[in-house]
């Protein structure tokens, strides 16, 4: 059984949601939501596989609930599910800890299908947002590491963790997600170890002195 938690801010939205899945014997709808602050507090009481999230809402909205979620380190896995595909909701989204990335005009199938798949913690985007997505990676492959960059690679580098680092250059901790999306991007690689081994490699890190 699939454990799930419906958020949306719309009360009509919310109950055709539900009444979908509660038909599917695998799922079992856990509760509702009708803003992110409330989203929180049910899934620390509810403890939901799958949080089926709209981003836009009165009060604290889906963004800001995804940022606390994250940092209880809760196992919920989240899919947005909202109308909006531009690159202002699709990356921040992503960088927050959305598993994945829906559009409310969905088929049925489409939907049920891809809430399976984020409970296997399987990425699932709508294809604007994959889109948009692959566009970043794109553009942001090319050029030097800008001076933040390295900053942030430093402080990688020295074993902080992004909350640590973004509290010591007074950002948010989703600004150091993305920059270092940004750099993995342009050393080509995956993730944070070998974004650092490969800063070294090119002279960009000079290791420390004994």
């Amino acid at each position: 059984m699939i454990r799930l938690l419906v958020v949306d801010d719309h009360p009509v939205v919310r109950d055709g949601l539900s009444s979908m899945f509660a038909r599917e014997p695998d799922f079992e709808v856990v509760g509702e939501a009708g803003d992110g602050a409330e989203a929180v507090r049910l899934a620390r009481s509810l403890r939901p596989d799958v949080i089926l999230m709209d981003l836009r809402m009165p009060g604290t909205d889906g963004l800001g609930a995804m940022r606390e979620l994250a940092q209880d380190g809760g196992g919920a896995r989240v899919l947005v599910l909202t109308t909006y595909d531009t690159d202002s909701h699709v990356l921040p989204a992503i960088e927050a800890g959305a598993t994945g990335y829906l559009l409310k005009d969905a088929p049925r199938d489409e939907l049920l299908r891809a809430v399976r798949a984020t409970a296997r913690g399987e990425a699932v985007l709508a294809p604007s947002a994959a889109a948009l997505l692959m566009s970043r990676v794109r553009s942001s492959a090319t050029g030097p590491l800008s001076p933040r960059e390295l900053e942030v690679l430093q402080l990688v580098a020295a074993g902080a963790t992004n909350r640590e680092a973004a509290a010591k250059l007074f950002v948010t901790e989703a600004t150091v997600k993305s920059h270092l999306l940004n750099i993995y991007g342009k050393l080509g690689v995956g993730d944070r170890a070998a974004a650092v081994t490969e800063a070294f490699n090119r002279g960009l890190l000079v290791p420390r002195s004994p």
